[in-house]
């Protein structure tokens, strides 16, 4: 052993007999761990391997995280593994040089805790020369030029171990997916003799070309054999497609009747050219009741119970109650599923509500009802077709009864002068369309999910409002190492037919501001404002939201924020010169129900003469705390 490997090991050596005596629990606990010299590989993803780990503490306070139980303590043979682990860490990503040249042990002066240094030597990697598909011609040739194309490893790219299983699974899958469930691929790897580069060949053996042949269906008790052949994509004769066999797994577990699921082919190894499948399933529970109790900073405390049958009165229906009490919302929803719909991408659903929602100048009460048919695409895409008929009602709020100025401006967008009230009914068509390639719906790091709606109210159908209505929501997550860059783009317009805002209903009007837009402002304060200064809301809308979102330690994150945007009266008035601004900061920590929110937003142009809780505005930022991410 070199010196300079030996003092630190003799280090170690002294550090385990003293630690009886320093500790209760005769150990020493690791404060830290840091490297040096690593930059080709993740420094989380490479602790994240390691037996050796430090304690959850607070950056630059030092303190422990109270959340955080586990107590994490040096182990000298564990140690002398991870040194092994990181060797091997690196050589499969492509790093076979990849040393620990020396690592620095450090006893603090209470002879409690250890400060661990680890210097790493990177080393040159062995990068990818070429990448070869060979006895792939079966499949058509778009597919495998984009088979080629969408390959994770890359030309020029360090030969990363995990990255090559990626490319031969997906090489296997396109195979599976054009009816060659029995096809096998053989990776070969050629180094040419330079032991720098790497020539990566894919070899196909299709095998036969074969159908789906009889299904049986097993482990179902109350559901019906018919209720679950309905749901399913695959059918006897059919060409045999590893992505049907997935699509109909994926719509069995949707119909929230089976805790699971399971589609899987029988007798491979006979490799039959009719492929026998079965569908094994588990019952769950029917019938279910949630109630959950929280607090937010914009809606203080909040009240909710649901409760859900997903069979009712057979067949798979769903029908579904929801019940909300807070002081910016409240009321009573339910629904109901009907979800086969002449084949089984369509459903029929139906829904009914007595909602009140509160904004700073009024209040409205929606009463009535939707019934939509919805195709699902696949499992990322959706539309839909819908048809509402609401009774509305707004009334202007305590705040700005005896407002004579306000009371003005409120007569002029559909305010009755002798009831204080706008009441009428909507009839309107809509038209959705939804699609999402995001990673996880609570807490997403890579894709995009992209919603479209726009609505007809009046024209040929009654109603007392008469207008047509667009809008998006755009966001995009692009993972950057530890960062995720999360960004978002809203647009809206409401066209009141004839020019006269009374034919829009107040209960479609645009507002922002809150915890998931203009964060420097609070929810419903970014409107046009009337004359004595209340927001009243508006027919013309745009946002911009951009964050950095990083992993601090352990289930801690932090991130920085931009938000711009603006409500305008309509698209006339609409100024791209004319936007908010607010820029902030904010915590995360990461539960099983999402990500526990905070949020400081600060604002960059303040809006003159803006009025808040009956006063001016004091101040020009706003705290958030919720549950979830902004978006």
């Amino acid at each position: 052993m070199s010196m300079r490997r030996f003092v630190p090991a003799l280090f170690i050596s002294a550090i385990v007999l003293a630690g009886a005596a320093c500790n209760e629990d005769g150990s020493i606990k690791v404060s830290s761990l840091t490297f040096n010299g690593v930059k080709a590989v993740d420094i989380n993803r490479l602790k994240g391997v390691l037996a050796t780990r430090e304690n959850t503490r607070l950056p630059l306070v030092g303190w422990r995280l109270p959340w955080s139980k586990s107590k994490n303590y040096f182990d000298r043979a564990r140690f002398d593994a991870d040194l092994k682990r990181i060797q091997a860490f690196y050589s499969d990503r492509g790093y076979p040089d990849a040393r620990v040249t020396s690592f620095d042990v450090k006893l603090n002066s209470k002879q409690t805790e250890v400060a661990i240094v680890v210097t790493i030597s990177e080393g040159d990697p062995v990068r990818v020369a070429a990448v070869n598909l060979s006895g792939f011609d079966v499949l058509p040739a778009d597919h495998l030029a984009t088979l080629t194309k969408q390959l994770p490893l890359k030309v020029g790219n360090p030969r990363d171990r995990q990255q090559v299983v990626s490319s031969h699974e997906a090489a296997l899958n396109e195979l599976r997916d054009h009816g060659y469930p029995y096809a096998k691929v053989t990776t070969d790897e050629n180094d040419g003799g330079s032991g720098k580069e790497a020539t990566i060949t894919f070899t196909a053996d299709p095998g036969v070309l074969a159908r789906f042949g009889q299904i049986e269906i097993a482990g179902n008790e109350s559901v019906s054999d018919r209720i679950i052949r309905r749901q399913l994509t695959i059918k006897p004769g059919d060409v045999y497609r590893r992505s049907l066999v997935q699509d109909s797994q994926r719509r069995l577990y949707s119909m929230e009747l089976f805790q699971f699921v399971n589609v899987e082919s029988l007798d491979a190894e006979r490799q039959l050219p009719d492929v026998p499948m079965r569908v094994t399933v588990a019952e769950g529970k029917h019938q279910r009741f949630n109630g959950g109790i929280g607090y937010g900073s914009e809606e203080k405390a909040r009240v909710d119970a649901e409760y859900r049958h997903v069979n009712f009165l057979g067949g798979a229906r769903a029908l579904g109650t929801h019940a909300r009490w807070s002081s910016l919302d409240r009321g009573f929803r339910a629904d109901f599923t009907q979800p086969y719909v002449f084949t089984p991408h369509f459903s029929l659903g139906a829904e009914g509500q007595q909602w009140y929602t509160f904004t700073p100048a009024y209040h409205s009460t929606v009463t009535g009802g939707r019934v939509a048919v919805t195709h699902r695409q696949s499992a990322r895409t959706l539309w839909s077709v819908s048809f509402s008929s609401e009774r509305t009602s707004s009334e202007i709020s305590d705040a700005v009864l005896n407002d004579p100025a306000l009371y003005n401006d409120l007569i002029a967008l559909g305010l009755d002068p002798t009831t204080g009230k706008q009441e009428g009914t909507l009839s309107a068509v809509g038209v959705d369309f939804q699609q999402s390639t995001a990673d996880n719906v609570l807490n997403p790091t890579r894709g995009y999910t992209l919603a479209l709606h726009a609505e007809d109210a009046g024209r040929l159908l009654p109603g007392t409002f008469n207008y047509y209505s667009t809008s998006g929501d755009f966001r995009y997550y692009l993972p950057l190492g530890r960062v995720v860059l999360a960004n978002r783009f809203q647009f809206g317009n409401i066209h009141a037919m004839g020019g006269d805002p009374s034919q829009v209903p107040f209960s479609r009007r645009y507002f922002l501001g809150g915890a998931t837009s203009l964060r420097g402002w609070g929810r419903y304060e970014v409107s046009p404002l009337g004359t004595s200064g209340q927001p009243l809301g508006g027919d013309s809308l745009m946002a911009i939201s951009s964050e950095a979102r990083v992993q601090l330690i352990g289930n801690l994150g932090g991130v920085l924020f931009l938000d711009a945007g603006n409500v305008w009266k309509d698209l006339s008035a609409l100024d791209f010169g004319d936007l908010r601004y607010a820029v902030g900061t904010g915590l995360r920590y990461t539960s099983p129900i999402g990500p526990i929110r905070f949020d400081y937003g600060y604002q960059l142009n303040p809006i003159e003469g803006l009025m808040v809780n009956g006063g001016p505005q004091t101040r020009n930022w706003r705290i958030h705390f919720s549950i979830g991410q902004a978006f």
